[in-house]
């Protein structure tokens, strides 16, 4: 019997992460001759007033936080052991709680699939008798991912599968299988270190207006180097940086772009914020990781995490950075072994276990109650 699932992704427009790895799976699953998949904003569509503020709130910590009042990384930190959470995951599995029961009733799909941590999706998923499944969208595990009705756990190491079966969850709940990537990240790799090499600074959340002119200024010292930023949608750095860097021609400034797959891979290292998509894209291409100041939070959790696994150098001052660039790019036999290292730690078929995973059970499921 050919089964068709239905499945519905849900996702928040918190960073771009959990948006990317959403469109991921989607990508994955109409690839795999799934033909109803739909990826809804849960709480842009249940809630779009306290989206937009929630949403600004966060956008707004990242400049807010330079200046020493970091009110995100504080709750991050405050809630982020179960026994701390408890008013914060009921106010998380109410909000968005109505709005889900309507998609449901319109979409009626066989499994949903997280990639924020709703707690009202697998509470009212596991009452409809519904498979719901979470996929972690960073290296670090924060409480509020965590829920006794999740069907199935994806994520991205071994040490995030044994600190949740740590919590108590069984052992075949939770899968490693990396963190999802769009497919244009893996059928590209960082070429070899050419002989001009190619600093990508990524510039495009509000923090990065602060410091990203006196970054530019120190990494155009380096010899024999060319600097690409990426603005994304931050017009106003944009012109800024047009504005104090006019004709360099050792630095190229870019806006939004829609192929940043293919800057990244003609790049040496990239410079970044420690978002767990971004950090697996520069992974999925063996590029050197470079991190300025990480927002505290799974941010900085991230950043750590990948710092001790020596494939990203985290710096708290720009001179300090600079000379570990210039020392990776004068170095070739150290470039060779970061690249090496992140070739262990690559899941680059994220997407497809984890919906290959998804549409075995599901269908197995779907037979069976027909």
């Amino acid at each position: 019997m050919n089964v068709n699932p239905r499945i519905l992704i849900l996702t928040a427009s918190y960073g771009n992460g959990h948006i990317q790895a959403s469109q991921a799976l989607q990508q994955q699953f109409i690839k795999q001759g799934v033909e109803q998949v739909k990826v809804v904003d849960l709480m842009k569509e249940g809630h779009p007033f306290i989206n937009m503020i929630t949403t600004s709130l966060v956008n707004k910590s990242t400049q807010i936080s330079r200046m020493g009042l970091d009110y995100y990384g504080w709750s991050y930190y405050l809630t982020r052991e179960t026994k701390r959470t408890a008013l914060f995951q009921r106010s998380m599995t109410a909000l968005g709680k109505k709005k889900l029961k309507e998609i449901i009733h319109e979409e009626r799909p066989d499994a949903v699939v997280n990639t924020f941590p709703f707690g009202a999706s697998p509470e009212i998923c596991s009452a409809l008798g519904i498979s719901n499944y979470t996929v972690l969208t960073d290296f670090a595990l924060h409480a509020t991912w965590l829920h006794p009705s999740v069907d199935k756990y994806y994520v991205a190491t071994e040490e995030l599968k044994q600190q949740i079966v740590f919590k108590g969850f069984p052992r075949d709940r939770v899968e490693v299988s990396g963190i999802p990537v769009r497919n244009e990240f893996l059928e590209l790799t960082s070429s070899r270190m050419q002989h001009r090499k190619k600093i990508l600074v990524m510039a495009s959340d509000q923090g990065a207006s602060s410091y990203t002119e006196d970054l530019l200024e120190s990494l155009i010292t380096i010899g024999n180097c060319q600097v690409i930023v990426v603005c994304g949608r931050n017009e106003k750095l944009r012109l800024k940086l047009e504005s104090r860097f006019p004709a360099q021609e050792h630095l190229i400034i870019l806006g939004f772009i829609s192929n940043l797959h293919e800057i990244m891979s003609v790049s040496t290292c990239i410079i970044t914020k420690a978002g767990g998509l971004t950090l697996s894209e520069a992974i999925a291409m063996q590029l050197p990781i470079y991190i300025y100041k990480p927002y505290a939070g799974q941010e900085r959790e991230n950043a750590k995490y990948l710092s001790s696994r020596g494939v990203a150098s985290i710096s708290d001052n720009i001179q300090d950075m600079t000379g570990s660039i210039k020392h990776l790019l004068e170095h070739p036999s150290l470039y060779d072994e970061v690249r090496a290292r992140m070739v262990g730690m690559q899941k680059r078929q994220a997407s497809a276990h984890i919906v290959n995973d998804i549409i075995h059970t599901v269908t197995q499921l779907v037979s069976v109650s027909i």
